[in-house]
């Protein structure tokens, strides 16, 4: 599998985006996607993580602010951010997973196989 990002830019504080991340050279019918950021000089954290034909697990620094959605029929999986803070800036990177099983914010970073470029996202003040 393999993925690619975009949808990332600039913001003001309190205003919102949205990712896209699409899905391709797909194996399986169902995988593990997610979504994780990292900001300049700090480790890669995540966002979200949800099996393709699951509900999203969001991680603590988001949750509230954002919601993710798998649309299979295009191998497309979605972010959609609000409030954003000056905080929330950073690179924002789509990742996957062959491994089903397990697929909840409990896994790895280094479980995902599957890495985009990345998109970035920055919020001023």
């Amino acid at each position: 599998v393999q993925v690619e990002e975009s949808g990332g830019g600039s913001v003001q504080a309190g205003g919102s985006l949205t990712l896209s991340c699409v899905a391709s050279r797909v194996t399986y019918s169902r995988y593990c996607v997610g979504w994780f950021r990292q900001a300049t000089g700090e480790e890669r954290e995540g966002a979200v993580i949800m099996p393709t034909d699951g509900r999203p697990d969001y991680f603590a620094s988001m949750k509230g602010r954002i919601t993710a959605s798998f649309d299979k029929a295009k191998n497309t999986l979605t972010l959609q951010m609000n409030s954003l803070q000056p905080e929330d800036t950073a690179t924002y990177y789509c990742a996957a997973s062959n491994s089903y099983y397990g697929c909840n914010n409990q896994r790895s970073a280094r479980e995902f196989e599957a890495w985009g470029q990345g998109t970035h996202v920055t919020v001023s003040s």
